[in-house]
């Protein structure tokens, strides 16, 4: 199998796809996700990621998941890090580990704060302050293959998307391979963002940018997510889900779904027109949404 993200994003032809999934919180959970991974691995996926629960909540469960996909399946693991609660030493220790299981592709995040992720940052009193920091010191760890965070419509504590763009190349020029874009919901802020990198660094836009898609499960859930994220929810789509979730006191979630697939269908006919590198799924350890997108993308 290739070995690195931008390998296997190269390797084949039309437009790759890739997942995330996130640590199971128990046994059930444990079992739906190894069903979501068996199904997939079936399709092929360019890779998947593995997530990192805020505060480091998921940091042993992270590694063994992982670990486990690389030792259990054919698929190529990405494994999350984050700078959130770790000094450097435990960062230097949770890089060597995931080295020691063979895991040499890594997604570095400054991650957000625990409790609020839209709060006040504050590193850890032996951390590090920014993503680009925690880059650095993963590929001075070894020869690791590195993806970093883009925000489309800017993150929420750059003062502007310039200042934005500046972080998202700093990074890159750091040592990163790639980056992978938080959820949005028009084509066009994923459009502006390449076109604001490539101003800045045509040599670091070069550089595969990954839309990330969030298929819509339930209406309720999006708009949590979405203010979480400071992520916008565009007026029309809006008014379709509600459309599909009813008038009545629980929403038609099939009904939503079903409409969530036909809207994430639509954003993704878009960005492959605009040649996009991939695109990266957040599946939430579910596979019937992602799979029916892929299903009308010709994808599988």
């Amino acid at each position: 199998m290739t070995s690195t993200v931008v390998q296997r994003l190269r390797a084949g032809t039309g437009t790759p796809f890739s997942l995330e999934f996130m640590p199971p919180r128990d046994a059930a959970g444990e079992s739906r996700l190894w069903r979501t991974v068996r199904a997939f691995e079936a399709i092929d996926p360019a890779f998947v990621s593995i997530t990192y629960g805020a505060g480091g909540s998921t940091r042993d469960a992270t590694a063994r998941v992982v670990g486990e996909i690389a030792e259990r399946t054919a698929l190529l693991p990405v494994a999350h890090l984050t700078a959130v609660a770790h000094s450097v030493a435990e960062l230097c220790a949770m890089v060597d580990g995931h080295a020691r299981r063979g895991v040499r592709n890594l997604l570095v995040l400054r991650g957000d704060p625990p409790g609020d992720p839209l709060g006040p940052w504050t590193k850890h009193p032996d951390g590090i302050e920014y993503a680009e920091q925690l880059v650095r010191l993963v590929a001075a760890r070894g020869d690791f293959h590195i993806g970093v965070a883009a925000f489309p419509e800017g993150h929420h504590a750059a003062p502007d998307l310039a200042r934005d763009t500046a972080t998202l190349v700093a990074k890159l020029r750091a040592g990163a391979d790639y980056a992978i874009t938080q959820m949005f919901f028009d084509p066009d802020c994923y459009l502006r963002l390449r076109d604001r990198l490539t101003a800045v660094d045509p040599e670091q836009a070069a550089k595969p940018i990954i839309p990330g898609i969030m298929p819509i499960l339930s209406l309720a859930s999006l708009r949590r997510m979405a203010q979480l994220c400071d992520a916008t929810l565009p007026p029309a789509m809006v008014a379709d889900l509600e459309r599909a979730a009813g008038s009545g006191p629980e929403e038609d979630r099939d009904a939503v779904r079903a409409a969530g697939v036909d809207i994430a269908t639509r954003l993704c006919e878009k960005l492959i027109a605009e040649g996009v590198p991939a695109l990266h799924f957040c599946t939430l350890n579910r596979s019937r949404a992602t799979r029916e997108i892929l299903a009308n993308l010709g994808l599988r």
